[in-house]
């Protein structure tokens, strides 16, 4: 009799299968999040610094130069424009979407005073750099003592 009544229980009062079904639920939900690419902070920069200049090197691959804009304010570099992506055929289906299209902006801070009106910029290969000079009070001055 107490057989019976085991076998007839539903799927889930059993504890280990409980126990199975959420470490696959948290499995999967790990994957989503780590694994997988997700929309995120565009374009990826890379900011160094000379003694007399900032370096800014952005990610952005399919991006014309026509379709972005820098603009360098106080201490502020932006760099904003928009990403185009081809249309597929008229009846693909995706099978992964990752790439994204439209509009971005992104700012970064420097330190100190820049140099706007020689600020100078180049896209090649997907990579745009972009040299700032610090403005002549940000930059070190060496103290001779007398």
């Amino acid at each position: 009799m107490i057989l019976k009544r085991l076998q007839n229980l539903p799927r889930w009062a059993d504890p280990f299968d409980e126990t199975g079904h959420l470490r696959q639920l948290m499995s999967d939900l790990g994957r989503r999040l780590y694994d997988e690419p997700h929309a995120g902070v565009f374009p990826f920069l890379n900011v160094s610094a000379t003694k007399d200049h900032y370096i800014v090197r952005a990610e952005l691959p399919g991006v014309k130069a026509e379709d972005l804009d820098i603009t360098v304010t106080g201490d502020n570099l932006t760099l904003s424009g928009q990403r185009r992506i081809l249309p597929e055929e008229e009846n693909a289906r995706y099978h992964r979407r990752e790439r994204d299209s439209g509009r971005f902006s992104r700012a970064v801070s420097l330190q100190g005073p820049l140099d706007a009106d020689k600020v100078t910029a180049t896209l090649k290969d997907g990579i745009l750099k972009v040299t700032i000079p610090k403005a002549d009070e940000a930059k070190p001055k060496k103290i001779v003592i007398g």
